[in-house]
């Protein structure tokens, strides 16, 4: 008998911001003790494999700079000078300073900002109920999903697609614009087995050679931000050499004429001056899938991290159809299957009790809202009061500069709920300590698969930190609203009612079952009945004013960006930071393998893997410069400039330079993080945050 089976194991789901939300098998060893994490065998998405980071989250839940009691700020703000307090005096506190700015400014001076350091709904969205209740500012999360969502939606019309799991029945995986090897490992694991079984073809799309593009057969580099016109001339060879399949285009698709016209002019020629490739590797790539009827199109977020992001993922999202892959098992196009839940969460979030003439803020702009950006107010008070949780957006966030400005501010009071002392937490006035996944109960849904997993409580948490519901109620009490609807109910019935009105049963019964598989059927989930759109077809014609998507802004805040610059059909369009005389350089800001956004930056482990924050840039881009290996080296744009030890990598093009992140502020010399040089205006058209679109300069520091 194995070590493993001979300890006690309780199953749960990992609660990161990933789309495997993988199914877990976590040793307890005793009643607040864990040893290792892995991937259920039984969930047949998962498959028994999880990220390295995650198997080790003993080194998370036991680490020994864990807050573990309620701190009052006692000298100036950022100084780390902080008095113990008790849970009643800490919420005392925040409660009375939240009712003396509404006293001062109304209601919408408080904003309470959260995201998603943990995706359990009832943990994550149950701020909302305290939002809507005491009516503040509204929050238009735009961060994360915004650009690759509306793309999608422009050609698809709905958010699914062919069940994931098919990866491996697939003839070809194209794995475009995500590093799963680092961010989803399960997408890797089932392209992988197709290539065993099937002696399927992996081809993987992305910015550099990272630990994907490591396991391809065809790997293929470009430029950031020209996914679109790759997309544009693979279309372009697929009509020339007769690849498309023009039965299936007549009856899936609004204007196949009209593309095959406009992409007359959209040649291998004109994409390679683009994107950095060759002619003959976008002639390859497109010979290849449009002679693989099985080609499965694996569609990341990264990629769309472009001012043109939007742009991108439609243009990808379109080659499935131009080849009719859609139509055969192990083929299609997938990003995410996010709308396929249909979760009724009003009673968590007590929508019924939302105001529409309440504003909402934009949660990407959070550093033009703390400074008062008039843009970004929407003709309301200033922001003077907030409550934070599950984000670090002093770190994570777009223009850092400002964002600290912001929470610097002596007007602003701020409670950030807590696991570790995070540059957030640094700049709080109150800091409570929270839980962790394993020590509350939650339930979680996966829009890179098909499951609604039970996290059920299996340890108890050290003396002192208290569950996101636990502080949700008991400001609702001290803030007058806890008669309200939705108040006064655990996090278990939360669940069973959530599950009980989508007929899935109750937290007993999920418990019992660990997951539910929602997978829609065949037809649906490969748009044979049709796609979202009102008439059923693919749109070629992309309505960027009129699409509905799951993250568009509401109607108060508008559209954003250069919208009258979105093209019709697919294609390139610059609106990103051009690289200039000034600014010769493109950044990205990619994941790094053992962060996660910028959780996992205080374990051990992942810290010492990682190394020191670096920036890669071609050797020969860095002979130009003078630079050496190790040097260090300072970038910067009109937003800021920080210092970077160089690490040439020759797997990149020229021109290209990638900071792999999000390292905590505290680890950069000048204790100014990567985000300094990240934009915070909104795209075109729904909004999102363009962490991968910088122009910017170097030099030797």
């Amino acid at each position: 008998m194995n070590q493993h089976a001979k300890l006690r194991i309780g199953h749960s789901a990992c609660p990161h911001d990933c789309p495997s939300t993988c199914a877990l098998e976590v040793e307890l060893l005793d009643g607040n003790r864990i040893g290792r994490v892995h991937g259920a065998k039984a969930n047949t998405y998962t498959s028994g494999v999880v990220c390295a980071k995650v198997a080790r989250y003993a080194d998370r839940v036991h680490h020994p700079d864990r807050l573990l009691k309620p701190l009052i700020r006692a000298g100036a703000k950022g100084d780390g000078v902080w008095q113990e307090a008790s849970w009643e005096a800490a919420l005392d506190l925040v409660a009375e300073r939240f009712i003396a700015a509404e006293d001062k400014y109304g209601s919408e001076t408080v904003w309470p900002y959260f995201y998603a350091g943990t995706m359990g709904l009832v943990q994550r969205d149950g701020i909302d109920r305290l939002r809507h209740a005491k009516k503040y500012s509204g929050f238009f999360g735009s961060i994360c999903t915004n650009l690759a969502w509306t793309g999608w939606m422009m050609g698809a019309g709905a958010l699914r697609g062919p069940d994931p799991r098919e990866m491996a029945k697939s003839d070809c995986v194209v794995i475009w614009g995500t590093n799963a090897v680092v961010t989803q490992v399960n997408v890797i694991t089932h392209a992988i087995k197709a290539r065993k079984e099937r002696g399927a073809k992996i081809v993987v799309i992305d910015v550099y050679e990272n630990a994907t593009m490591k396991q391809a057969d065809m790997g293929l580099v470009l430029k950031p931000g020209t996914d679109g016109a790759l997309a544009c001339a693979v279309m372009h060879v697929l009509f020339r050499e007769g690849l498309a399949d023009r039965a299936y285009l007549e009856k899936y698709t609004d204007d196949p004429k009209g593309l095959e016209e406009h992409l007359r002019t959209r040649t291998p020629e004109w994409a390679a001056q683009i994107t950095g490739l060759s002619v003959a590797e976008i002639e390859a790539f497109a010979r290849l899938v449009g002679t693989t009827r099985k080609t499965y199109f694996r569609l990341g977020y990264g990629f769309a991290r472009q001012r043109n992001g939007a742009v991108n993922m439609h243009a990808a999202s379109c080659i499935a159809a131009v080849t009719g892959s859609w139509q055969y098992e192990g083929g299609g196009a997938f990003h995410s299957n996010s709308g396929i839940f249909k979760l009724n969460q009003e009673v968590l979030e007590g929508t019924r009790m939302r105001d529409p003439s309440i504003r909402y803020l934009d949660h990407s702009r959070i550093g033009p809202v703390l400074t008062g950006a008039g843009d970004a107010l929407y003709g309301g008070p200033p922001v003077t009061a907030m409550l934070i949780q599950n984000t670090n957006p002093v770190n994570v966030a777009p223009e850092q500069r400002l964002v600290k400005q912001g929470f610097l501010r002596d007007d602003l009071f701020t409670c950030v709920h807590e696991q570790f002392m995070t540059d957030t937490a640094r700049l709080a006035d109150v800091v409570l300590p929270a839980t962790m996944f394993l020590e509350h109960d939650d339930v979680y849904k996966g829009g890179g698969n098909q499951h609604i997993t039970l996290g059920p409580k299996l340890i108890e948490p050290p003396e002192g930190p208290r569950t996101n519901h636990f502080v949700i109620e008991q400001l609702a009490e001290r803030l007058g609203v806890a008669d309200r609807p939705g108040f006064g109910l655990t996090e278990q019935q939360h669940i069973d009612i959530i599950l009980g009105k989508r007929g899935l049963g109750s937290f007993d019964s999920l418990k019992e079952q660990k997951w539910v598989d929602l997978q829609p059927d065949f037809e649906a989930a490969h748009f044979i009945n049709g796609f979202g759109h009102a008439d059923g077809k693919f749109r070629f014609r992309a309505d960027w004013t009129g699409q509905s998507a799951p993250n568009r802004p509401p109607k108060s805040m508008g559209l954003f960006g250069p919208v009258e610059r979105l093209p019709e059909f697919p294609d390139h369009v610059d609106l990103i930071e051009v690289a200039d005389e000034a600014h010769p350089f493109r950044l990205t800001t990619s994941p790094a393998r053992n962060f996660l956004n910028s959780t996992f930056a205080e374990t051990p482990v992942s810290k010492e893997k990682e190394g020191r924050p670096a920036l890669l840039l071609h050797p020969d881009d860095a002979a130009d410069l003078g630079l050496a290996d190790g040097d260090r080296v300072e970038v910067g744009n009109p937003r800021g400039e920080l210092v970077l030890h160089a690490k040439f990598f020759d797997g990149i093009k020229r021109g290209v330079v990638i900071a792999e992140g999000i390292w905590p502020n505290s680890a950069h010399e000048r204790g100014e993080g990567i985000n300094v040089l990240t934009g915070a205006d909104a795209p075109a058209p729904y909004g999102g945050a363009a962490f991968h679109d910088n122009k910017v300069w170097l030099r030797k520091a």
